[in-house]
C-alpha cells in the first residue's frame, strides 16, 4: 500500500482526514463515515444515506407483501 496522507490519531481516537481527500470524495461536516477492518488496515467509506434509507423501505415494502 502506498502511503498518501499522515494523520495523527488524537485523543479518543480522533483523526483529521487531509482537505484534498475531503474534498475528492464530498466528505464535509456530518458526513457519515462506514468503518471497516480489512486484515490489517482501516477502510472509511461515506455513507450514501438516500441509499440506504431506499433500500430500508424496499425491504419494509417486500416484507409488508409476503406478509398478506
Amino acid at each position: 500500500m502506498e502511503v498518501k496522507e499522515v494523520v495523527k490519531v488524537h485523543r479518543k481516537g480522533v483523526i483529521v482526514l487531509p482537505k484534498n481527500i475531503r474534498d475528492a470524495l464530498g466528505v464535509r461536516e456530518g458526513t457519515l463515515l462506514g468503518v471497516r477492518v480489512e486484515g490489517n488496515k482501516i477502510v472509511l467509506k461515506p455513507l450514501d444515506m438516500w441509499d440506504r434509507v431506499w433500500k430500508y423501505y424496499i425491504s419494509k415494502a417486500e416484507e409488508a407483501e409476503i406478509v398478506r
